[in-house]
Parts: structure tokens; sequence; C-alpha cells
């Protein structure tokens, strides 16, 4: 699980509701209202569900998932385990490395592609052709949580709309004003809510997430054709070690 989301999303929701039950003196009841729900949270459903196939909506609600759990490997575990698997390919052979454990599926994926015998060229293309795919789909899933977060406010406005129109057209009617008031606030407070306490944050995540896999899988693509050539474990690792920001190199020697 990624820490720094849930303790994020769940402290600002927690300090809001906070503010909520200080200020409502406890009947923090008065946040609640149906209609703004409906005119908020379910229109901007609808809105960007119209902006997207539906494959491609339901796809982005299992990718956020991501957002929350980080699955990628530790980048210098999974050198090491390159540089493992390189000095076995080089002490006897690629086809010693079928059926070998490992912690990544694409990992796994590539050390077959070695074991069948594919050209380097062709092992790259399709490995790559494989990164660009994943990187598409949270692109995607990035961009309709980007759209979510645009929509939230501007239906919130609209249910502001909706409930001065109704306020303004019942001014002689006391009882009815309060209720109209209600949505006319409450449907802007949802709508920043769920911009920018929910959906922003988690666009902004999987754009972090969709880096870190580039990198990762960048490394495993190059570890792989290093592996393919018959490289020397010590240059396979040192060539991985770029990747990685200078702080987090450690001594080849080491």
């Amino acid at each position: 699980m990624d820490l720094a989301t849930i303790v994020g999303l769940l402290g600002a929701f927690v300090i809001v509701g906070v503010a909520m039950f200080l200020s409502s003196s406890g009947a923090i009841g008065m946040f609640a209202d149906v209609t703004s729900v409906l005119i908020v949270v379910v229109g901007t459903i609808l809105i960007v569900l119209a902006n997207f196939s539906l494959a491609q909506f339901l796809g982005a609600i299992k990718i956020a998932a991501k957002a929350f759990a980080n699955k990628n490997p530790e980048p210098l575990a999974l050198i090491d385990e390159v540089v493992d698997l390189a000095d076995s390919a080089r002490k006897g052979g690629l086809l010693t490395l079928e059926g070998k454990e490992v912690s990544n599926e694409f990992l796994a994926y590539g050390i077959q592609l070695l074991v069948d015998g594919h050209d380097s060229d062709v092992v790259r293309k399709l490995l790559e052709t494989d990164l660009y795919k994943t990187l598409d789909r949270h692109a995607t899933g990035g961009k309709i949580f980007r759209i979510m977060g645009d929509m939230a406010p501007a239906m919130g406005m609209i249910g502001t709309l909706v409930g001065l129109v109704a306020m303004l057209s019942n001014m002689d009617d006391p009882k009815a004003i309060g209720p109209a008031m209600a949505v006319a606030l409450l449907t802007t407070l949802y709508g920043a809510i769920m911009a920018n306490m929910f959906a922003i944050p988690v666009a902004n995540k999987l754009e972090l997430r969709a880096t870190e896999e580039a990198m990762v899988k960048g490394m495993m693509i190059d570890g792989l054709i290093g592996i393919q050539a018959g490289q020397n474990p010590k240059i396979i690792d040192a060539m991985l070690r770029n990747y990685l920001p200078s702080a987090q190199r450690e001594n080849e020697e080491e």
C-alpha cells in the first residue's frame, strides 16, 4: 500500500469532517443533501462517461488502484535480480534461465523471449510495445480522473444555479428558501471536495506511477538485452544503476 496516498486522502477528509462537525456544533447532518449528491457526484460521473468508452471508464477504476498500491519492484532489488540472471546465463547459457523464478511478470515474459531464441530487435520491440500499451492505459486513466477533477466543480456550479433559481422563484415562501439555498451552497462544496480531495490527487498519483513503471520496465528491457548479448554482469549492473538518482546509487565495489 502507498502510505502517502492513504494518509493524505484520509487525513484531508478527516480534517474537513472535523471542521464540519465543529462549525455545526455537532449537527453535521446539515452538510448532507441528496439533491446535491445527485447533481455533483452522479452528474460528474455521467459527463465523464460521455467523454470515453465504457471499457475505458471501467478500466480507469481498475487503474486507480495503482494510486493506492505501489506494485513496482524496488529498483535496487530488481538490479540485483537481473544481475543474478545475467550471471547464470553467462555461465550456463540462456536455456538455464528457463523455469527460473522471478519476482516480476514483465521480467518473466522477457526471459521467455530470450529462451525462445528471438532476435534482440524482436525482443526489444515486443517488450517496448508492452511498455507503451501499459503507459497508454495509465495515461487514459489519468486523463479520466483529470477530467473528473474539471467537471466536478462545474457540476457544483450548475447545482448552485439550480438552487438559486429555486430560491428566487420561491421568495414568497420562507420555508422553501432554506432547502434551495442548501442545494446552492452544498453542490459547490461537493464539487470542490470531489475534485481537489479525490480526482486530482488520484490523477497526479497515476502520472507518478506511470513514470515509475516506465523507469522500471526500461531497466528490465536494457538488462534483458544485455543478458542476451552476453554482457558481463558487472557492466549490466553499472548500466542499470544509471537509471537511479545519484543519491541512491551504491558503490559497485560494495
